[in-house]
């Protein structure tokens, strides 16, 4: 039960910084949020938001990120 404690309480605070992240560098990448692939519909007492093309970029910077990372504590 510990275990799964710690484990929701990491990820509760890699989501906080994740979080804090875009709201602060937000203002930074305006145009996340409006790419083409990221569909918006609304109605009248509706509305839905579905970021494709901003999910696979931010996953696609992420992959290259982390791919460099890795590259660089494995390089022995």
């Amino acid at each position: 039960m510990q275990d799964i404690a710690k484990f929701f309480i990491l990820l509760g605070v890699l989501f906080f910084s994740l979080g804090l992240l875009l709201w602060v560098f937000g203002k930074f990448l305006p145009f996340l949020g409006y790419l083409p692939g990221d569909i918006e519909i609304k109605r009248d007492n509706f509305s839905l938001y579905i970021p494709l093309g901003s999910s696979l970029l931010i996953s696609l910077i992420l992959t290259l990120v982390l791919n460099l990372i890795l590259w660089l504590v494995n390089r022995n």
